[in-house]
């Protein structure tokens, strides 16, 4: 799977979904800091890459429908530290070798993974 990782999220969180296969960019990667969640968003549907973000806008359904995107990773955590993100990713890995996120909507909790179409 092809993913975009935000700007919010540590370089280590590319760094695994490339080990675990993937093809994953960050934001950072192709000099897009500081773009609005629009224009993101717009990239990510173009490069049809997934985005993995902790920015609570991208779980707004109407704002951003993962169906015209290609979809969508929210991390919504208790904590936003390093460690947390990187157990909450981990967590993921199983689950993406099950299920793919494309068009959809993905709230990554602490306990769970909730998704939306």
């Amino acid at each position: 799977m092809k993913f975009k990782i935000d700007e919010n999220l540590p370089s280590e969180v590319t760094l695994l979904l490339r080990g675990a296969g993937h093809d994953a960019l960050s934001v950072l990667d192709q000099s897009l800091g500081g773009t609005d969640d629009g224009t993101v968003f717009d990239v990510c549907r173009a490069e049809q890459r997934i985005l993995v973000t902790l920015d609570l806008d991208f779980a707004n359904m109407y704002a951003y429908p993962p169906a015209m995107g290609y979809g969508i990773v929210v991390l919504r955590l208790p904590w936003q530290d390093k460690s947390t993100i990187m157990e909450a990713m981990q967590r993921v890995l199983p689950v993406l070798a099950r299920e793919s996120p494309e068009r959809k909507l993905w709230i990554v909790e602490k306990e769970r993974v909730r998704i939306r179409e």
